[in-house]
């Protein structure tokens, strides 16, 4: 438990670049005084290091160790300008998101500069059963949906949300297959959305890349555009980060 407890802290502060113990409370559900005690623990250790308003970043220690940097900041460094450049190209709202221990989280979000109001899904949790996103990052690893804790908790945001922990895991078959995950009006009427992940294991398959508009806009032959769209962008963006190709890829059939 304790070891589980730092490597938490670890995860959270790695992924935002950077954090206050009130951040770091509110993203792991830890109690104040346990947390604060924890990152001192990791701060005497050299695996995390204090900075200016009372935030905490990864160590120099735990850098030397991991020799990578998978914080926000530096995957937008690179990922961010590809998402705005597909968002002019397609005139359509591209995001970012990535698995936060047992949720995901939209972190950037990119629309067309041309002065027209464009739908913005907003940054924030989503749903790992009701959102494209959440969808392609659960469909890799389906231990997050595990039937037992799911059926009958799966709550309905529209006539098309899945609410049966089965049909949810014939779902991820099908996401598997295609290599995309699609939202059509399940989390929000008149709204769908595409996403695939920047790899099939390790990092890559905690991280989804996806674009968004009304159902109107993606029809479904232009789901399945976006769909080969985003599929070729994650094997740019996972050569770019210099992941493993083989592992990096999520394929389309």
């Amino acid at each position: 438990m304790h070891l589980e407890r730092l490597a938490l802290i670890l995860e959270v502060v790695g992924q935002k670049g950077h954090a206050t113990v009130a951040e770091i409370c509110a993203q792991s559900n830890l109690p104040k005084p346990t947390a604060y005690r924890l990152v001192q623990d990791l701060v005497s250790s050299g695996l995390l290091q204090s900075s200016a308003r009372g935030e905490f970043a990864i160590g120099a220690r735990l850098k030397r160790i991991t020799r990578s940097d998978h914080s926000d900041p530096a995957l937008l460094e690179v990922i961010a300008p590809a998402l705005a450049k597909a968002a002019e190209e397609h005139g359509a709202a591209f995001f970012l998101s990535r698995l936060r221990g047992n949720w995901v989280e939209i972190i950037h979000v990119a629309t067309p500069e041309t002065g027209v109001s464009y739908l913005h899904p907003g940054v924030g949790k989503r749903p790992m059963h009701a959102c494209s996103c959440a969808k392609a990052i659960a469909a890799l690893s389906p231990e997050l949906l595990s039937h037992e804790e799911l059926n009958g908790q799966l709550k309905r945001y529209t006539e098309h949300t899945i609410t049966s922990g089965e049909d949810l895991a014939k779902e991820l078959e099908v996401i598997r297959a295609k290599g995309y995950a699609e939202c059509v009006e399940e989390l929000e009427r008149g709204i769908s959305s595409v996403a695939t992940t920047l790899g099939k294991t390790g990092i890559g398959s905690t991280l989804s890349i996806g674009a968004t508009a009304s159902v109107r806009v993606f029809t479904p032959p232009m789901r399945v555009k976006i769909g080969q769209a985003l599929t070729e962008m994650s094997h740019e963006l996972s050569s770019a980060l210099g992941w493993d190709g083989a592992d990096a890829k999520m394929k389309s059939a």
